[in-house]
């Protein structure tokens, strides 16, 4: 058996909170990866950590959210499937990162999870009806409803995982030896503070 992974993400700010409200649960964000380190990870989310607007298809950069989110918080688990249904997903998520620009976020979905309508919008997702879809595609069928109504917490409540890390995703980085980079320009933290207030962190 092969073992495939999923990060779930607690950013703070005022979207993350639209999201919690919607889901019900702290974790508002799932990132599907090949690997427990995430260096081969990827989720239908932000393009750009400060910039929630801008959303779509994009591999993780956890050092690039550590910068905008140092408070971030994540959890690592583990699922077991089969050597060849790994490859397949890892196949199907470079073709889709090769296409990336063509895949959205799904913001018409998130009212329909409140009312619990399936609801499909050709190439948008949010990050978790895109990993379910995902599964679903390569025979991993783990929720009793259709991809479009998974949210985060259903990642959260799966009794089939094994948790991998818990905490702070600037632990998770140095356990990988993923460090700060060098001090940035007047710019870059003039950027960063900004992303700050616009994501509702002071």
């Amino acid at each position: 058996m092969a073992q495939i992974y999923f990060a779930l993400v607690d950013t703070p700010g005022f979207f993350a909170s639209i999201i919690r409200k919607v889901t019900g649960s702290d974790y508002i964000h799932v990132v599907l990866s090949m690997d427990e380190e995430l260096q081969e990870a990827y989720s239908v989310g932000r393009r750009h950590p400060a910039i929630p607007i801008l959303a779509g298809f994009e591999r993780e950069d956890t050092e690039k959210i550590e910068r905008a989110f140092p408070t971030a918080r994540y959890k690592v688990v583990s699922l077991e499937c089969t050597a060849k249904q790994k490859e397949q997903i890892a196949g199907k998520l470079q073709e889709c990162y090769e296409k990336r620009y063509q895949y959205h976020y799904c913001v018409l979905g998130l009212p329909m999870i409140l009312l619990n309508k399936p609801f499909y919008q050709r190439n948008h997702y949010t990050c978790s009806s895109f990993t379910a879809s995902i599964l679903q595609e390569h025979g991993i069928a783990l929720f009793d409803k259709h991809f479009s109504l998974v949210t985060p917490r259903d990642f959260y409540e799966l009794e089939q995982t094994e948790t991998v890390y818990e905490g702070t995703l600037r632990k998770f980085n140095r356990l990988n030896g993923c460090y700060p980079v060098r001090r940035r320009n007047m710019f870059r933290q003039m950027w960063q503070k900004l992303s700050y207030v616009v994501n509702g962190v002071y």
